[in-house]
């Protein structure tokens, strides 16, 4: 907890919010990315556009949902439609500005692993997997990832590459480039570099310096020249994102963190 009452996780989440904006037409993935498009939709953009995988435009759930198939996202949704079209027509399509994952390893290109820590045969730990995360790192206008910073989650290499990141690749000759990256920490904001694709320190929390935010970090973290601080939490974000998980809780029977 910080001088000043909110937690690291309420940082990240509420640094992560204040991205979207009104007329945003954003994929959200389950847990983190779920509360922190919601506070965004419930403060500084109301007109937001939510897109769930499991088919429902324009969401507005008064609680977080437990997953994709949540009966709130389809019950407050502006339409429901299939699967397919969410992700052929929408997303495919051109149509989602904002894709907005999770994960549990990044590397320094934002190549992301959800699917197992340690050998893949014989894993530490098995993960949820992809879902439609692969297909919406690399056809969203824009990548966000919202991920706790440590050198367990930010790694020299993934153990597994479930989704491909913001690297600059060359395949038969011809240059490719992945949809820029922003990643959002409990430290720090990272933005993904035009030329290499690779991240860059862009911004602190208040409170942290860029020796954690190295110290955070498996590789040799690039710094930008116009390193920014980001703004402390408002207390009208902090009652609304508590107010949020507090409903939660009462509805699932989960922790007042969302978790």
């Amino acid at each position: 907890m910080s001088e000043n009452g909110y937690t690291p996780d309420e940082m990240m989440t509420i640094a992560a919010a204040r991205k979207l904006r009104n007329g945003h037409v954003c994929f959200v993935g389950i847990g983190k990315p779920s509360a922190a498009a919601n506070l965004a939709r419930l403060t500084q953009a109301p007109e937001v556009v939510l897109i769930y995988e499991s088919g429902t435009i324009g969401a507005k759930p008064d609680v977080l949902p437990l997953s994709i198939g949540d009966g709130e996202l389809a019950d407050t949704a502006d339409t429901v439609v299939s699967v397919p079209e969410i992700f052929r027509y929408w997303l495919q399509g051109g149509r989602v500005d904002v894709g907005f994952l999770g994960a549990a390893q990044m590397d320094k290109f934002a190549n992301l692993n959800t699917t197992v820590i340690g050998d893949y045969r014989k894993p530490k730990v098995r993960l949820p997997g992809a879902g439609g995360a692969p297909e919406i790192a690399t056809s969203a206008k824009e990548v966000w990832i919202i991920i706790k910073q440590n050198k367990r989650s930010f790694v020299e290499r993934l153990d597994f590459r479930t989704s491909l990141g913001s690297l600059v690749s060359s395949i038969n000759g011809n240059a490719s480039k992945r949809a820029p990256t922003t990643v959002i920490t409990d430290l720090s904001i990272l933005i993904s570099e035009p030329e290499t694709g690779e991240l860059v320190l862009s911004s602190i929390h208040p409170g942290v310096t860029v020796e954690q935010v190295k110290d955070a970090t498996s590789w040799d973290l690039k710094v930008s020249e116009h390193l920014g601080r980001t703004p402390e939490p408002k207390q009208s974000e902090l009652m609304t994102l508590r107010d949020l998980y507090t409903r939660t809780a009462v509805a699932h029977g989960t922790s007042a963190e969302g978790e």
